[in-house]
């Protein structure tokens, strides 16, 4: 009899137990400040056994973050590098204070890679300092960067505090949904900045951030807009909108970074777009082939010879480089490396550029597309 009532006391703990992590579980889900869908990083915590065996890349991230384990943020409620030259208006402390942005990323990456609290606690307080000071002001080139904090709030999520959490929640939110309301505002066709660049890092911030807080309302919107961008943006041939107006293969480059970043995130849920077609028939994929010649020199470029952008020669003649002289095909490395992770068919034209991706790269997506 009493081997019987344990067995029964057994069961019905067991039973127990299981209704309370059902329970907590359903809380966690219903739960204000919903957690990140994991949208573009692999990056699992690695095995205590290979945190000494890491890879390269990992290692110098990981050192380069320790060396900034006790920095304070320095958030700014506004940004503004677009259309500026270095120390015109607030260009210089814009860069400054983006430093903010990539550092809390790679913050992120390296408590994923090692499990150490002091990285997450950093990735905290720069996160909350940032979402409660700064202002969306929904110019895509300012707020580009902004795809950092994106990426720290989708890998750290889930260990957040709910202060944190709530707030970076909202504002990836607002982010998010007001580019989407500022382009469905926009008379059809799209024009002007709306079918250039400028509309390509809208797509990418808007796809980033719609993923990670995984709202399908948003991320329907996102895939919308991607296609409609590249029906607008990339020719039958492949060549983009940027290169017709600038002349520069720089903008090429600038064009399809953040579409390719863009198709990294809905990847990660099963979403090829990178052989979406628009109805013109180009596709993201064609842009890059165009592009592959150049960047494996078997074709040459005279950069912005015949741009019809001011702002081009002004920069030229303040001496920036890149804006005069043949384009260096190094400038699409992370690109390609970028573009590798969606097809491997693009691994050997990044490899051919650099041998190794960016270290934040290396750490968020260490393996090529297969």
């Amino acid at each position: 009899m009493a081997l019987k009532v344990r067995v029964v006391n057994e069961a019905g703990r067991r039973w127990r137990m299981q209704a309370t992590l059902a329970a907590l579980a359903a809380a966690a889900l219903a739960s204000p400040g919903v957690q990140a869908a994991m949208n573009f990083c692999a990056a699992p915590a690695m095995q205590t056994s290979e945190r000494t065996n890491a890879d390269p890349g990992v290692k110098a991230l990981v050192k380069m973050v320790q060396s900034h384990v006790n920095d304070q943020p320095k958030p700014v409620a506004r940004l503004h590098t677009e259309g500026t030259l270095p120390h015109e208006g607030i260009y210089d402390e814009s860069i400054e204070a983006e430093k903010d942005l990539s550092l809390m990323r790679d913050a992120a990456l390296a408590w994923r890679a090692t499990g150490d609290e002091r990285y997450l606690r950093l990735v905290d307080r720069f996160l909350l300092a940032w979402v409660t000071t700064y202002q969306p002001s929904f110019n895509p080139i300012d707020e580009t960067n902004f795809e950092s904090l994106i990426l720290a709030y989708d890998l750290t999520a889930s260990a957040l505090p709910v202060r944190t959490r709530n707030p970076a929640n909202a504002f990836i939110t607002k982010m998010v949904t007001g580019y989407v309301e500022d382009i469905d505002k926009q008379k059809r066709p799209l024009t002007g900045t709306y079918r250039n660049n400028w509309q390509s890092h809208r797509i990418k911030l808007i796809s980033m951030g719609a993923f990670t807080i995984d709202d399908r309302k948003l991320i329907n919107a996102a895939q919308r807009l991607f296609v409609e961008h590249v029906g607008d943006n990339i020719a039958p041939d492949g060549s983009t909108v940027d290169f017709a107006e600038r002349d520069a293969l720089r903008y090429v480059t600038y064009d399809l970074q953040p579409l390719v970043t863009a198709a990294l995130a809905a990847r990660r849920h099963n979403r090829n777009w990178l052989a979406e077609r628009a109805s013109s028939g180009a596709r993201l994929a064609d842009a890059l082939n165009w592009l592959t010649p150049y960047a494996m020199g078997t074709k040459t470029h005279e950069e912005f010879v015949h741009s019809s952008v001011p702002f081009d020669a002004k920069r030229r003649e303040a001496g920036l480089p890149g804006y005069s002289g043949e384009w260096d095909p190094k400038n699409a490395a992370e690109l390609f490396h970028l573009a590798a992770r969606l097809d491997g068919r693009y691994a050997p034209v990044a490899l051919r550029l650099a041998p190794t991706p960016p270290a934040w790269l290396a750490v968020c997506l260490p393996l090529p597309a297969r």
